[in-house]
């Protein structure tokens, strides 16, 4: 789908859905990145998302105010890849399950794979349950965000242009 203008009987759209995707992943990955700052604060997660900074640096502005806001900056700026990476791939299935893989297999993906480039995110063997779980939680409400997200936009847009695109036919 490009993103340029269509008009339809004299109105023209703007395809902004790819902005829409942008600003869901913005929004997305700096609630769930809130959350799960949150959560290690009650201690529901042992791991907290910081570890993002602390794999590679141990500076003592990390763990302070400057540090969170930093996490909060990166995570919404990957959850920004990970949002078009669903646009790309699920845009045109509007059911909650989808989001629910989704979001499993992003946690997969930071377990397994980016387990090596981040050595302060422990392995799945040694999370406790409460982190495995609560993380992974987090991870399936993201992709739920997400997912039903830029479904739900996708669609709308797609009946704007198909209730447009029927008035011209009866006219």
């Amino acid at each position: 789908m490009s993103n340029e203008p269509k008009q339809v009987n004299g109105v023209v759209y703007r395809v902004s859905i790819l902005k829409d995707v942008f600003v869901i992943g913005i929004y997305g990955g700096f609630l769930w990145c809130a959350v799960g700052l949150v959560a290690v604060f009650f201690h529901f997660m042992d791991v907290s998302p910081k570890f993002i900074l602390t794999s590679w640096s141990d500076a003592a502005w990390i763990h302070t105010w400057l540090g969170a806001v930093m996490t909060l900056i990166i995570y919404s700026i990957v959850s920004i890849v990970f949002a078009y990476l669903y646009y790309a791939l699920f845009r045109k299935v509007n059911h909650l399950s989808v989001g629910i893989v989704y979001g499993a297999l992003l946690w997969l993906v930071f377990i397994l794979i980016l387990h090596p480039i981040f050595p302060d995110l422990p392995s799945f063997s040694k999370m406790t349950a409460d982190t495995g779980i609560t993380s992974i939680c987090l991870f399936i409400l993201y992709g739920v965000f997400v997912g039903y997200s830029i479904s739900y936009e996708y669609g709308e847009l797609q009946r704007a242009l198909n209730r447009d695109k029927s008035e011209v036919g009866t006219n």
